[in-house]
This record gives structure tokens, sequence and C-alpha cells, in this order.
């Protein structure tokens, strides 16, 4: 089975605006995207509106979507699947929910009910749309239409897209947080080195007395904050504009990037782990549903959001056509645990690959999350530290002068 085939995309969508009287003789005005004139008529004709005015604006911008509008879509055609409801019916009821035909996903749900009457295969139809459908989707997609089985697979789709996207939430407020709270302690620090410290100095300057080291070291600070501040903002500003513009450009920065991402000491681990169990959970369920594993790696090249893992995907797959064992293949690419690798090297031998890739991925999770209960645990002390070390550490050094003079007094 290969999904590999490209479809051209759908025909661009036209704006129109229009103006009719609706059924109580109201005259009403607005806006529309549909693919032509008759379209937009019979749109419009649904809603019970005898239109006087329909004129052409141009094309319409390309739809735009979040991850959670394709997951709510998924699950509520897997919904209407089960209820006995044919595909290209249900797809028009979904189109026709939201109200606002402006909005990303009813014109996308609009155009594959558009291909499906018009003879095209789902998978076929999904597959042309590629920002809202990876690979991983279609294929599976593909699978469940050829077994007669696309309400689970659309449901089991579902259910891997919250549980992926639960996971992305924890841990992003587990990485989030402490992030937070060390930019907001520097930013503190910052404001007391511009602002209150040379108010501290004009007093200082009226004792005529030596001063302590740390307080002779936070007012060289204070000066030097306050002539390479807004440099170094500037500077800060621009090396990130750099390297977000050469992270979008280039494909080897990706990688390091994020080859470097899992090496920190706190997130990487983290961040292995969360790759690893994406991808054998991808893995295991395409083998479960039917896919060969040689077949299986043409969907596997975005399944972990990882540049590095990507990239160690193919050449997995590369290994494997020269006739190597998936567990070698995975070894090779030093990016997976030991805890994974060696559950897929010994499946191998019992024949039962595609439930073990889904028990490790289920024990990568639980220990995501442990590492995040870990992590969330560390962050209070954390916070502790470093606001007593930097907050605390200026205050200690400005009152040192003052209590010394009221010694000497």
């Amino acid at each position: 089975m290969n999904t590999a085939t490209t479809h051209p995309p759908p025909a661009a969508e036209m704006r129109f605006r229009w103006r009719g009287v609706d059924a109580d003789g109201v005259r009403k005005t607005g806006a529309l995207i549909a693919p032509d004139v008759s379209t937009a008529r019979a749109i419009l004709k649904r809603e019970k509106l005898f239109i006087v005015e329909l004129a052409a604006r141009g094309n319409a911008p390309s739809p735009h979507t979040r991850t959670t509008d394709v997951t709510v879509f998924t699950r509520q055609l897997a919904s209407l699947l089960r209820a006995g409801l044919p595909l290209a019916p249900s797809l028009e009821l979904l189109a026709q929910a939201d109200g606002s035909r402006r909005q990303g996903m009813p014109r996308i749900v609009g155009a594959l009910a558009r291909d499906i009457t018009g003879g095209l295969r789902f998978s076929a139809a999904l597959q042309r749309h590629p920002a809202q459908f990876n690979a991983l989707y279609c294929q599976l997609v593909e699978v469940g239409e050829a077994a007669g089985a696309l309400p689970a697979v659309l449901a089991r789709i579902a259910d891997d897209r919250e549980r992926a996207a639960a996971q992305r939430a924890k841990v992003r407020a587990a990485l989030t947080y402490p992030v937070a709270i060390l930019l907001l302690a520097i930013a503190i620090t910052a404001a007391l080195l511009v602002w209150v410290v040379p108010t501290f100095k004009q007093i200082f300057d009226g004792f005529g007395a030596k001063l302590p080291a740390p307080t002779q070291f936070v007012l060289a600070l204070s000066a030097g904050a306050a002539r390479w501040s807004i440099p170094l903002v500037v500077m800060v500003f621009a090396a990130s504009s750099a390297m977000t513009f050469l992270l979008r450009r280039s494909e080897a920065a990706r990688i390091r990037f994020a080859r470097l991402s899992l090496t920190m000491p706190v997130a990487g681990p983290l961040l292995r782990t969360l790759c690893a169990a994406r991808w054998s959970r991808a893995l295991g369920t395409l083998l479960s549903a039917g896919t060969p594993l040689a077949d299986a790696f043409d969907s596997l090249t975005h399944a972990t959001g990882n540049a590095f893992f990507d990239r160690a995907t193919v050449e997995i797959a590369a290994r494997l056509r020269r006739g190597e064992r998936l567990a070698a293949a995975m070894r090779a690419a030093h990016c997976f645990p030991p805890e994974v690798v060696q559950p897929v090297a010994v499946a191998e031998e019992s024949g039962a690959l595609d439930t073990m890739l889904i028990d490790v991925a289920s024990l990568a999770d639980r220990q995501v999350d442990e590492k995040i209960g870990t992590l969330s645990s560390l962050c209070e002390p954390l916070v502790i530290i470093v606001l007593g070390t930097l907050v605390g550490g200026l205050v200690i050094a400005m009152y040192l002068p003052i209590i010394q003079l009221g010694n000497v007094v």
C-alpha cells in the first residue's frame, strides 16, 4: 500500500458579496466563500435567501486551521459514520454545522465533500490538504477504507490526537513554568540594577568611606546595565530573529537544534522519551492496521515533531531496505532510549512487533508523566533559590554599607 501518490490541490475558492431577502422579507447582505457561483447560490438558497445580487471579489485566502479543529472534525466524523450516515452526507453536515463559512475547517470539509461526490476516495481527498492531514493520517484512513473499518480508524486517530495534545500541554506547562520564573527573576534584577541601585549610589557617595566588595560589584554591575541594557536587548532580539529565520529556511539547522534540545540537562530526557513514545505509537498503529513495515515508514517522517527523529526515521527506513533488523537500525540512529530498543528486539523474534510497539509507547507515556511530575515538584525550590539568590543578594549588598555605618556610630 502506497500513499505517496500526490494529488493536485483543490481549485481555488472565490470570495463573494451578496445582497438578498430572507423569508420574512428582511433585506440582508453578507459575504461567503465558495468554489464557484453555482455553489454560492446553492448555499444561500439552502439558507432560504432570495438573492438580489451576487458578485465575485477575487480569490479567497488559503484556509487556516488549528490542530484542535482537525481533531474535533475527526471525532465528529467518526461519530456520524458509526451512527450509519454515509460519508458524503456526513461531510456536508459537518461543513454546514458552523455558521461562519469564512473559517478554515468548514471550507476544507466542504471541499472534501465535493471531492467525495466527484468520485475521489476519502484518503485521496485528504491528501489534497497536507497542512491539515499528514501522511500518517492519510495512510490510516486508506487502511480503514480498504478494510471497511473507517469509523473505528477515525475514532482511533482522534484518541491518539487527543492523547498527544494533552501530553504536549503537560510538557509545555512543565517547561514553561521554570523558564517564566527565571525570566521574571532576571527582569526584576535588571529593574533593580537600572532604577533602584543608582539611588543608593547617590547615598553612598556621601559616606566618604570605602564600600564593601559586594556593594562595589553591584554598583559596577548597575553602571554596566544602564550603559548596555538597550544594546543588549537589541542584540538579543536580532539574534532571536536570525535564529527563527535560519530554523525556517535550513533543514540542517533544524536538525542541529532538535539534536541539541535532546541533550539539554532537564528537558532533554523528557523530550527524548516523548518523541520515542510518539514514534512507537505511530508505527505500532500502522502495523496493527495491516500496513507492511517497509511501507509504514513513508508516513513516519513527521510523526514526532522533532527534526532529528525525523531524519533518523529516514535512515532507519534505508537500513531496513538493506536488510537490517528494526532494533539494530533503531540502535544505530542514536536517538532512541535503550528501554525502547530492547523490547523491539524481543518483539521481532516473537512476531508481535505491533503490540509491543504500542505497549512500549504506553510505558513511555507513563514515564513522561512521571518526569513531568518530578519536574513540577522541583520548580518550587528552584523558584525560591533563584529569586533568593538574585533579589536577596542585591538587597544584602545594598544594605551592607548602611549596616557598617550603624556599627561605627
